[in-house]
């Protein structure tokens, strides 16, 4: 293993003075960037690893998603052999060459947030994330629960393979017409959508968005601005602080944490663990899905604040 290979520089003596071993250097490379609120979190989880682990971490993302970048950016990683690569597979046709690159050049790979489904047979050591088809289905079963009939799914990033998944997942647990209503990512763009999705439709009386900063935050105004509170159930994937605090309230129904923190926190650990010792799981980590509830909200509030839920 590189790493032991590494260890072995401890032993040299050079002109009297001990030659340090090279610390253990990890790449991740996601789809989403740190400045985005969600992967921010990831960020803080892949930072707090390699501090705890005293290992050499470098986070890279294409500016948008972009799935070309995105592959160069895992061919540049490969090139720089380090010893272990996370990566998000939100589309394995497109990614999948490169990962098998990194896999065959000898660096242990594991994926994080997306690409479950396709992680082993690219090579992958293990996943850490959630199944996003299932924890779709749980939250339509929730959704339909509560009464509902008639759903829209708000995906902010139609052909992210995760996503498309969410929304189908969501489908089938809630049973009821459900339409997908496609937007970007700009919080202002979708508030208008869903205004506008309500009036069109007042039947309309359940909600699922695919990321609560970007997308749950506005439709929880856009159902307040339309006079529909009380009338339309609004669930979101993912967490932030005022998407909580409206579940608290009451003004939203839940949030599906998929604790994102430990995405980037584990895979940083595992790797290092894994160079350093030739420890590994031996199976995928479920990160979620977990259903936080007006009776939980409160609690998740400030960590989500901070960075951490």
């Amino acid at each position: 293993m590189k790493k032991l290979v590494k260890s072995l520089l401890v032993a040299t003596v050079l002109a009297g003075t001990a030659v340090a071993a090279e610390a253990t250097d990890i790449i991740v490379v996601s789809h989403g960037q740190a400045s985005d609120p969600f992967w921010s979190v990831v960020k803080n989880g892949v930072s707090q690893a390699a501090a705890d682990m005293g290992v050499n971490v470098d986070y890279r993302a294409p500016e948008t998603f972009d799935m070309v970048a995105m592959s160069q950016l895992i061919d540049a990683a490969v090139n720089q052999a380090p010893d272990g690569l996370v990566v998000s597979i939100p589309d394995a046709d497109a990614l999948g060459p490169s990962i098998q690159k990194a896999v065959a050049a000898g660096i242990s790979v594991i994926s994080m947030n997306s690409g479950s489904d396709v992680s082993k047979e690219l090579g992958a050591a293990l996943h850490v994330g959630q199944d996003e088809f299932d924890a779709g289905k749980a939250g339509g079963e929730k959704l339909k629960e509560m009464g509902g009939e008639k759903g829209i799914c708000v995906n902010h990033e139609v052909g992210n393979v995760a996503l498309d998944l969410r929304c189908e997942g969501f489908a089938e647990g809630f049973g009821g017409e459900v339409t997908v209503l496609p937007t970007t990512n700009d919080p202002a763009e979708i508030l208008a959508k869903v205004k506008a999705a309500l009036s069109t439709d007042p039947e309309i009386d359940t909600i699922m968005t695919l990321g609560a900063p970007l997308a749950g935050e506005p439709t929880v105004a856009a159902v307040a601005e339309s006079g529909m509170e009380g009338k339309v159930n609004v669930a979101s994937f993912d967490l932030s602080a005022n998407f909580l605090q409206a579940v608290a309230d009451g003004k939203a129904a839940f949030a599906i944490d998929q604790q994102q923190y430990l995405q980037g926190y584990l895979p940083v650990t595992f790797l290092a663990l894994n160079a350093e010792y030739g420890l590994m799981p031996g199976g995928n980590v479920p990160s979620g899905p977990n259903l936080v509830t007006q009776d939980k909200a409160a609690q998740v509030v400030d960590l989500s604040a901070k960075g951490i839920r």
